[in-house]
């Protein structure tokens, strides 16, 4: 299905020259606006290069072709560009929230999140989405005049509600929050500079949100093919993919067609997400980026055969990727040393860095101080960092 690329700035687009502004006023650049300051500011970020050597799958040192962190990243927010292009919306702030939108994730992905959460189990826990807006409002130190990176309002609200509201119009915690209550993080943030967390975030925060989703399904795919954890003919079953391996010519060999399936699957599905999203924004006729916020759902998302096609793919990869005895081995591995680091550290604050020393000795403050710390290593320098501490560190290949 051809989709045409949408010409000029949609009216509901974001528009740097009318951004909410930053929370430290700032002089303008006369050669970028401020969504493009923002994705220059991230890449710039230490958060951001740490990406290099933090999981997604798999551990770095399983191979160099599998995606870490980082790479999973640069992929989302090409193709957040791609729909934000296709639908006339503002490019530059749909890769910002893209490029941040995993800052927040410790060594060892979501093992390391579970991991940390545990142990911050009587602090409110621990969730990578408040950790990203922490560091770019107060971790990242790299200006004179802030601390953070002093992001437009339209980049923080993306990072915060790109999977949409995170309160209801009762005030109430919304969604994934609904049951352990919004991350005291964000709320605390929300009292400084609010970020309507009861609407929707902007239609190019949305385009990114759907751009991790797509990003997921095709990356773990290929991961999980190179790993051998399953075969082409394995996944021949599922919507969309099944058709998409039919389509492809006879007598190429396994690799290529691998790779071809991947790519005719993010290909399907940006097609998709772009010709529901067009729908969606017609019916809906908004003229301004308020009338996108206060809207009742997602304007930007999957048509429904797609939905299903993203549900039954996800429903594959959990049992036979992310919960296979090869990834789960290594990962139960993984979160004993977030731990382990954790246990040490919080009762021996002395070994911290001085940078990440604090003169309190009240526990919630000490215990998000060493979150903090941990939260932010890549897996490699968790490993040494363990191997300093502790008789024995585990293998985790």
């Amino acid at each position: 299905m051809a989709v045409s690329t949408a010409v000029g700035r949609a009216s509901y687009a974001a528009d740097p020259a009318r951004s909410r502004g930053r929370r430290y006023a700032e002089a303008p650049s006369p050669s970028r606006n401020d969504f493009r300051r923002d994705c220059d500011r991230i890449i710039h970020s230490a958060a951001f290069r740490r990406l290099a050597y933090k999981t997604q799958v798999f551990v770095y040192h399983e191979g160099d072709h599998y995606r870490s962190r980082l790479t999973h990243t640069l992929e989302v927010a090409q193709i957040a560009r791609s729909l934000a292009r296709a639908l006339g919306l503002d490019e530059d702030l749909a890769e910002a929230t893209a490029l941040a939108h995993d800052l927040g994730h410790p060594p060892f992905g979501h093992a390391g999140e579970r991991a940390l959460d545990d142990c911050l189990a009587t602090c409110g826990g621990f969730d990578h989405n408040a950790q990203t807006l922490r560091i770019v409002t107060e971790l990242e130190r790299r200006y004179a005049a802030f601390d953070g990176l002093n992001l437009t309002w339209e980049t923080l609200e993306g990072l915060v509600k790109h999977n949409g509201p995170l309160l209801d119009t009762a005030g109430k915690p919304a969604r994934r929050y609904a049951e352990r209550g919004v991350p005291a993080p964000i709320l605390e943030y929300d009292r400084i500079q609010p970020l309507d967390l009861t609407s929707f975030a902007s239609a190019e925060a949305q385009a990114a949100a759907l751009a991790d989703d797509i990003a997921y399904d095709a990356h773990d795919i290929d991961d999980g093919l190179r790993a051998d954890l399953f075969t082409l003919d394995d996944i021949e079953g599922l919507p969309v993919i099944g058709e998409l391996i039919h389509e492809i010519p006879a007598g190429i060999d396994s690799a290529r067609r691998a790779h071809e399936c991947v790519r005719r699957l993010i290909t399907r599905m940006i097609e998709d997400a772009t010709a529901e999203s067009a729908r969606r924004l017609a019916a809906l006729a908004p003229q301004s980026t308020a009338d996108i916020r206060h809207t009742s759902a997602s304007v930007i998302g999957f048509s429904p055969p797609m939905q299903e096609a993203d549900k039954a793919i996800k429903a594959f990869l959990y049992p036979r990727m992310y919960h296979h005895m090869r990834v789960q081995r290594v990962m139960q591995a993984a979160e004993g040393v977030v731990r382990d680091l954790f246990a040490h550290f919080a009762g021996n604050p002395q070994d911290l860095p001085l940078e990440w020393q604090t003169d309190t000795d009240e526990p919630f403050m000490r215990a998000r101080r060493v979150a903090d710390y941990i939260a932010g290593m890549t897996d490699r320098y968790a490993l040494i960092e363990h191997g300093k501490l502790f008789k024995a560190t585990p293998d985790l290949r």
